[in-house]
């Protein structure tokens, strides 16, 4: 049953099936280069896509309870690393971007939380998602994807305790003024209210989400159809030492949320590549992104931007030699 569920269900195998009939119907050699590009390219984006949306919708279902202001009260409760875990898990039900977190991040700060009990909602808020797990089962299956949000949140809990026990808070700028935060009152909001609220965030996140989608599974069908195995196991495989770094370093100024990575880690496993390399630059581009940074950099000084960055990448490469050590255990059905 949990086969079916994963393959048919999240992996819609059955959708690569159809596609390779009809392709073949419309005298596509899926089996050649171009065919098998194309057979990848369709069959991936219509995969995420469907998943993207369903996601979106519970998820932002679920975000309805959770407005800003009662987000910032529940994490008032708390104290010292409860609160840097509850601030973690709460960013799993967060946008998926890493720049949809700023304001959030920002609105937080004002609020006078803790600067530890910020950065690990902005690391886990990007990094780990609700959607993430089923994505991330649909393709490397369900051990892969409780170990990359259980790790995630580790390292967003980390971060922020070392980022409290550093005591920055001098590096913050000041950012005092109109609160860019709608804090509406959701709580007697009817069943219909939500759904209408849900399906607007379904559009409006796709609307987002679709160029990095289209992007992504371009990457990934031409590595999977065009780029030698050879060069992948050599350059990211576990011949190469480095790889894990590499994967890191390359993914930091890229940017796209984990729809637009999975294709290319996808591809990328397939061709080779070691599970930790693969995860390890998802995590670098979800969490890392240029976009991101410089909007943080309006929030904080140099020095607490150049920390957080140091431990997101640290934490990310050792996640990732973590992974390769376990991949045989992880990706064993």
């Amino acid at each position: 049953m949990w086969k079916f569920i994963q393959d048919e269900l999240l992996g819609m195998n059955w959708l690569e099936r159809l596609l390779g009939r009809g392709l073949l119907a419309a005298n596509v050699d899926i089996d050649s280069r171009i065919g098998g590009t194309l057979h990848f390219f369709l069959y991936d984006v219509i995969k995420i896509m469907l998943l993207l949306c369903f996601l979106i919708f519970i998820i932002s279902y679920i975000q309805s309870f959770f407005p800003p202001e009662r987000s910032r009260r529940i994490l008032g409760r708390f104290n010292g690393i409860t609160a840097r875990i509850v601030s973690a898990l709460l960013g799993t039900v967060t946008p998926f971007c890493s720049c949809s977190s700023i304001p959030l991040f920002i609105g937080f700060t004002r609020a006078g939380l803790p600067l530890g009990v910020t950065f690990s909602f902005l690391i886990s808020s990007p990094m780990v998602d609700l959607g993430s797990v089923v994505l991330l089962t649909s393709i490397f299956g369900w051990k892969v994807a409780i170990a990359y949000v259980v790790l995630g949140l580790i390292v967003a809990v980390a971060g922020g305790t070392l980022i409290e026990k550093l005591r920055l808070d001098n590096q913050v700028e000041n950012i005092i003024g109109a609160d860019t935060l709608h804090d509406t009152e959701q709580s007697s909001l009817t069943i219909r209210a939500r759904c209408v609220y849900a399906w607007e965030q379904v559009l409006s996140t796709a609307e987002k989400v679709y160029p990095y989608v289209l992007c992504g599974v371009a990457i990934g069908s031409l590595i999977h159809n065009w780029i030698p195995e050879e060069v992948v196991i050599r350059t990211l495989g576990g011949t190469n030492p480095l790889g894990v770094i590499v994967a890191t370093v390359v993914g930091i100024p890229m940017y796209a949320d984990i729809f637009g990575t999975i294709p290319i880690a996808e591809a990328l496993l397939g061709k080779g590549a070691l599970l930790g390399v693969v995860l390890s630059f998802m995590m670098a581009v979800t969490t890392l992104s240029l976009p991101s940074l410089v909007m943080l950099r309006r929030v904080v000084k140099p020095k607490l931007l150049w920390i957080f960055i140091g431990i997101c990448t640290f934490g990310i490469i050792l996640v990732g030699h973590l992974f390769n050590l376990l991949q045989n255990i992880l990706l064993t059905p």
